[in-house]
């Protein structure tokens, strides 16, 4: 909008140079005298007035315009202030999201180096479908079974599926019947 104004004052401005080029050049004219008959005299004091009209309206719609362009580029430098304070909040976000990136990085290496030994004296077969359901169920393969619940689709197991339960040995690999996931069996499970 800003742009489209500035052309508009430009051209403005240039009309208004054309017609007072041509007022001065007919008021030269007369004032030299070149102009003798009565009849062309009164033709040209007719057109210096309408010269003059027109001036005063091209000055109007330059102050309206220029008015407008002010208004414009105030508005403009209000947003691009916004624009500006946007980015840099943005950039400060993208920094602190960077910052914490690298520190869940490290710290996913530090677990993955303390998982390694604990992994190793489980069965190969038990380790694989942990890491099939992890990578199915959005990183949990497995959930505790906690006051009758799985803690991983949070469904609350009925007595019959208890007593199932209760009565397997406790190496034996349990899953949720709703979501698949191993269960753990803890104190607080209520077997």
């Amino acid at each position: 909008m800003v742009d489209d104004l500035t052309v508009e004052q430009t051209k403005i401005d240039s009309d208004v140079e054309q017609v007072k080029t041509r007022r001065t050049r007919d008021r030269d004219r007369m004032d030299q005298g070149l102009i003798s008959n009565p009849k062309d005299l009164e033709r040209m004091q007719h057109e210096l007035e309408s010269l003059e009209r027109r001036i005063t309206t091209l000055e109007d719609e330059e102050l309206e315009v220029m008015a407008t362009l002010e208004d414009a580029q105030r508005n403009l430098d209000t947003l691009e202030t916004q624009v500006r304070e946007a980015d840099e909040r943005l950039d400060a976000l993208a920094g602190a999201r960077d910052e914490k990136t690298s520190a869940l990085d490290a710290q996913l290496l530090d677990i993955e180096a303390q998982r390694g030994p604990s992994v190793e004296a489980l069965p190969a077969e038990l380790l694989a479908l942990y890491d099939r359901l992890r990578a199915q169920k959005d990183g949990v393969g497995a959930a505790e079974l906690r006051a009758r619940q799985c803690t991983g689709c949070r469904l609350t197991l009925d007595n019959s599926e208890i007593a199932k339960i209760r009565a397997k040995p406790s190496d034996e690999v349990i899953r949720c019947e709703e979501c698949q996931r191993i269960l753990i069996r803890t104190a607080e499970s209520g077997l």
